[in-house]
């Protein structure tokens, strides 16, 4: 009887760990209270060094912008950016158009034109800016402007850890976490934390994803390199401490608990 008491005992003890590691999982609960305006002033990135742009000017007469086009032709040339595969690896795929690298001062060199300083400026800034600089020797010229290798990186308790490369250059914190297969029950949600790179000084910030207030911080919409680190909860931290055949020695003792109790019920008989 002491044993089968043991074996109960044992068995409720299991069931009742594997429900400790489940979390409420529920994001932003309180969601109809939190006024989503606020968010949209962060919702795009400025430019940092080490930005990669592709730029085209385009204007009715497509003759008179080609010195701002410098070395382009559809079909000679030809760059290359990474977007993450299913697998994860790092894929190469080819974009036409000419490049800009942003340099340590925040310069881009565009030709015609010269230095053009991007420091405090996003996508969008920079194409007015340049239609601007542009429209001086051009009547109504329209610039295309890409950042082609915005890339976020997501790691700890996440289903697909890994760099993520955004073709479009504008991503959340939850669409990282989406690209990334979502948090696993062992992450912890009410602080999620954010490291961020600006002008060379790294920046940090704590994120409860459980309540809709986290949407008003400038952290929300992520910016060029920055990591995303979730934190394993405690029952996650125990496992990694426990004998990897822990499993093994569990199954064995249940067995010989099993001959134990046959015998004692052949003896009783």
């Amino acid at each position: 009887m002491n044993w089968k008491n043991f074996i109960c005992g044992s068995a409720l003890s299991i069931l009742l760990f594997s429900c400790g590691a489940r979390q409420e999982i529920n994001y932003m609960k309180d969601i109809e209270n939190i006024a989503l305006d606020n968010s949209i002033k962060n919702s795009r990135s400025t430019l940092q060094p080490g930005d990669q742009l592709i730029i085209t000017v385009t204007a009715r007469d497509l003759d008179v912008v080609k010195p701002f086009n410098q070395n382009y032709s559809s079909s000679s040339t030809v760059t290359q950016y990474s977007v993450p595969s299913s697998n994860n690896l790092i894929q190469q795929v080819p974009v036409s158009g000419p490049t800009y690298i942003v340099d340590t001062d925040f310069n881009i060199i565009f030709p015609q034109i010269g230095k053009v300083n991007v420091k405090d400026e996003n996508v969008e800034g920079l194409r007015s800016k340049l239609e601007k600089l542009i429209s001086e020797y051009v009547k109504n010229p329209v610039v295309d402007a890409k950042l082609v290798n915005f890339r976020v990186s997501v790691v700890g308790e996440v289903n697909r850890p890994g760099t993520y490369v955004v073709p479009d250059g504008t991503t959340t914190l939850l669409g990282a976490l989406g690209l990334a297969g979502d948090l696993t029950p062992f992450g912890i949600r009410n602080n999620v934390l954010v490291l961020r790179t600006v002008d060379g000084k790294i920046t940090q910030s704590r994120i409860d994803l459980t309540s809709a207030q986290f949407i008003n911080s400038p952290y929300y919409y992520l910016k060029q390199n920055d990591v995303i680190y979730v934190q394993p909860n405690s029952n996650r931290e125990k496992a990694a401490r426990v004998d990897p055949n822990t499993g093994l020695y569990i199954s064995v003792a249940s067995v010989l608990a099993s001959l134990v109790i046959g015998v004692l019920a052949l003896v009783k008989n």
